[in-house]
Formats: C-alpha cells, sequence, structure tokens
C-alpha cells in the first residue's frame, strides 16, 4: 500500500515505525513527507527557523538501510524530530534566538540529542524560541515572532512555541521541548498537542541550564502514546548529568495499565485565586467529570498554597541574568529589551532576597509533598486563557507587564520538580485549543502519563488539526 504525502506528515512515529519494519513506508518518504509540510505551512507560522536538507535525508537514508536489514537502533529510528533551537546538536548551529550567537555548526551534542541519535532519529531542523528561551510566546530578535497553528493571528506559547506549532502541523511528529516555568505546557495548550514536563532530572539536560533548578528536559507530540515513545529515549541516562538514577520504566509499555479507576484525584479550577476564563473552565471541568466516570475518585480541592509569584519571579529572573552575566552594554543592545529588563531587575537582588525565594520554593515542595499523601494526582487548567494576540508578551489590555502572570498553573511545578502533563481538552467557540494539566507527586512520571493516555483514549481529539492545513 502506498500513502499520500498529506497522510504521512498526519501520522504519529508509532505509526510511522509499524510501517518501516513492513516496508510499507521508508524514512525518506516521512521525512519527504514532513518537509513538504513544513514549506507548505511554516512561512505562515515561523516554527522552524532553519533547516538542513541535506543532514535530514542523509540521517533519513541510513535510517531506510537500518530498517531494510532488520537492524534498527531503536523505537524511534527513521522518524523525524523536530529540533528546538537550544539544544546542542553536532553539524547544526545553536542560535537560542539570539543575534549574539554564532552560525557555525557545533561539534558536541546535548544528552538529549546523544540519546536520540543513539537510537537513529531523524532531525528536521530548529525550531524557534524566545531569546535563550526566557519567556512563555515565541518572538526574538533574530527570527521574528512563531505564531498559533490554528490561528496565525495568536501566540504559539513559548519558550517553545516552534515546536508546538510543528506538532500541530504535522510538520513532524516528535518534538523537543524545554521547561523552566511552562516552556513545554504553555505552548502545548495554546496549539492543542502533547506536552509534559518530567520529574526534574528525569532527562539528563547539559550544558546545566542557567534556569536550574527550575528547567526540565521533555517531550512535546501530537498524542500520548507518542509522548511515552519520546521520553523512554529522552530518560537514557548521560555521564553528564547525575541528578537522579538511571530511569528504570518503559514509558510505553506502562500505557498498557493505563487505568484511573480508584485514584484519588483532587481537581482544581483556579488554585483558589486564579481568574479562568468561562470557556477554559467549562472544558477543563468536563475533562475531570470523564475520570470520575471512569471510577476515579474526583473531589474538588485546591492545594492551598498562595500565589508563589514573587518567588519564582526572584529564582528565574535570576537565571535570566545568570544567562546575561558576561555580555556587555554594547551587545545588550541587540538583545530583546525586556529579557534585558528583567535580567537587570534581578541583577539587584540582596543574597538574602534570593534565598528566601529558595526557602519558599522548598516550602512548596513540602506542602506538595503533603497534598500528594491524600491526591494521587492534580488536576487543573495548563493555562487561564486562551492563546491571545502575537508579538505581545500579554494579552492586550493585561494589568502586568510580565508572562508568568497569565500562566499561574504551570510554574508552581517548576519550582516543586513535579511531573505535569497538558493534553487538549477542547476547543473555545471561536477554534483555539484547550488544555487540560495533569500532575503528580515527584517520581510519579508514570502515573501522570498513563492518566494522560486515559483520558486522550477516552476523549480523542487527534482526528482534528487546523483546517488550513490542506491549503498552501
Amino acid at each position: 500500500m502506498s500513502y499520500e504525502p498529506t497522510q504521512v506528515a498526519d501520522m504519529t512515529a508509532g505509526e510511522m515505525t509499524v510501517l518501516f519494519e513492513t516496508g510499507e513506508l521508508s524514512p525518506v518518504e516521512a521525512a519527504q513527507a514532513c518537509l513538504q509540510r513544513v514549506h507548505d505551512h511554516n512561512p505562515k507560522v515561523n516554527a522552524y527557523n532553519l533547516l538542513n536538507e541535506e543532514l535530514t535525508f542523509e540521517a533519513a537514508r541510513y535510517s531506510e538501510e537500518r530498517w531494510r536489514l532488520g537492524t534498527p537502533l531503536g523505537p524511534i529510528d527513521g522518524v523525524p524530530v523536530a529540533v528546538k533551537d537550544i539544544f546542542l546538536t553536532q553539524g547544526w548551529p545553536n542560535r537560542k534566538g539570539s543575534l549574539l550567537t554564532s552560525a557555525e555548526p557545533q561539534t558536541v551534542d546535548a544528552p538529549a540529542i546523544a540519546a536520540l541519535r543513539r537510537n537513529g532519529f531523524v532531525p528536521l531542523g530548529r525550531t524557534t524560541t524566545p531569546e535563550f528561551g526566557w519567556k512563555g510566546v515565541t518572538d526574538n530578535p533574530l527570527d521574528g515572532v512563531t505564531c498559533n497553528p490554528w490561528d496565525p493571528t495568536k501566540v504559539s506559547g513559548g519558550s517553545s512555541g516552534g515546536s508546538g506549532a510543528a506538532v500541530a502541523l504535522g510538520m513532524g511528529p516528535l518534538a523537543l521541548g524545554t521547561d523552566a516555568g511552562g516552556s513545554i505546557r504553555i505552548p502545548a495548550g495554546f496549539c492543542g498537542v502533547v506536552g509534559f514536563k518530567p520529574t526534574h532530572g528525569l532527562c539528563p539536560m547539559w550544558p546545566p541550564s542557567a534556569f536550574d533548578p527550575l528547567a526540565h528536559v521533555g517531550p512535546m507530540t501530537w498524542t500520548v502514546a507518542d509522548n511515552a515513545l519520546l521520553l523512554d529515549v529522552l530518560a537514557e541516562p548521560d555521564p553528564r548529568d547525575v541528578t537522579l538514577p538511571a530511569n528504570q520504566v518503559s514509558f510505553r509499555d506502562a500505557l498498557e495499565d493505563a487505568n484511573v479507576a480508584g485514584l484519588r484525584i483532587a481537581f482544581s479550577a483556579n488554585f483558589g485565586f486564579v481568574d479562568v476564563d468561562p470557556e477554559v473552565a467549562a472544558a477543563v471541568a468536563a475533562a475531570a467529570s470523564q475520570f470520575e466516570e471512569a471510577g476515579a475518585i474526583v473531589e474538588t480541592c485546591d492545594p492551598g498554597f498562595s500565589d508563589p509569584l514573587e518567588a519564582f519571579n526572584r529564582l528565574f529572573y535570576a537565571g535570566a541574568a545568570n544567562a546575561l552575566r558576561d555580555i556587555g552594554a554594547e551587545d545588550r543592545q541587540k538583545m530583546d529589551p525586556n529579557l534585558i529588563h528583567v535580567a537587570e531587575w534581578a541583577t539587584g537582588l540582596s543574597l538574602l532576597e534570593f534565598m528566601q525565594a529558595r526557602n519558599e520554593r522548598a516550602a512548596l515542595i513540602e506542602r506538595m509533598s503533603k497534598f500528594h499523601q491524600k491526591w494521587d494526582l492534580l488536576l487543573t487548567p495548563s493555562l487561564p486563557i486562551p492563546a491571545f494576540d502575537a508579538g505581545l508578551e500579554v494579552p492586550q489590555g493585561w494589568p502586568h507587564e510580565r508572562w508568568p502572570t497569565w500562566t499561574p498553573f504551570t510554574y508552581p511545578f517548576n519550582m516543586t520538580g513535579q511531573p505535569a502533563i497538558s493534553v487538549p481538552c477542547g476547543f473555545t467557540k471561536s477554534g483555539l485549543p484547550i488544555g487540560l494539566q495533569i500532575v503528580g507527586p515527584r517520581h510519579a512520571d508514570v502515573a501522570v502519563i498513563q492518566a494522560a493516555h486515559f483520558y486522550q483514549q477516552t476523549r480523542p481529539l487527534t482526528s482534528i488539526r487546523p483546517a488550513w492545513i490542506g491549503s498552501t
């Protein structure tokens, strides 16, 4: 059986590898189909900032030969992968959305890329990020604005906004993201894809992030099943990061037991202090009811903490200041002025103010640990609002000037290091995606991804792609 390129571009990674094994599809054909989708639609959204088709097809041809010989390297051999332009990758530049970076190819792989390479991935290209990944929307001085795949007048979210838009449009079934305040889950929510921030340290990270210990590596995909597939690869150990012991679990295998019956699940619609858009609130409440109908014990219960925004700002923006510490005044004129603003603000923090933020982080970790003594999982909106106008850091007329003020459901769990996933749960009347966030206690990554898989199997939205995919 032969497949049309548009059919191939809409396939999951799992579907592709089944066809690679039977010989009905080749990795070269998969790469061609995804690149065709990029050529057709990237001009509208700016998800990719760099392609190198020579490197892409070289990797695809090697994979094609391995499959022909029956010797694939791993579960993603031959699958096209979109790489956020913040991961060191041999043969590719690492621009980080900044005019100050070099266009010279890198000579070393970050742990995530090394794991992908060991498993035979096909690199599609580099996806856009705000400068140094500093904010929850994606625009930067080097690449411009990245737009929402469902409505290009809206934001894609950030900082992994290019990866989120790419997956939603079939410009690659698998994508890499990073998350230090919501940077996987924000674009997953706005773009209608699945984005998982695992327990801190589960996926090795090197060089150390300037935003550590808030920063995580994680997968972004169209389905939860693909998310588990990619997570199995990303969680492979790397000697350059020994934050946690080597992962011993197959997340893909764990999906076979995705059953929520009997789980104790807390549903918090607003944390007790967040104003949530009515359409978002209704969609997330309906999603929570699906768990109850499946036999879970679901109760409305807030986690009981006050907004940790001030402590998060101190920790996160101190990371921004650290990232910019060696950049002089002349070069700073070429950078995102708002990044310079928050970095300079953080430079003015006293040591005791920074340590107080660390104390508040420790208290929040303790609070959530006690919370999960009773509750197996926590359900919340991924975001309290739908995507807003592209090119803005905050919605028009928003009472605050910085991005964390509109994403209060994500950054607390960067502070605690807990696993949290965003899975699509509906659309607004105007057709913008809405995300459900599922949070578990530290190291309960299997429970989180199982619950997400259960929900997606119960209420699949995966047959719905942005309507304009068929046009060029």
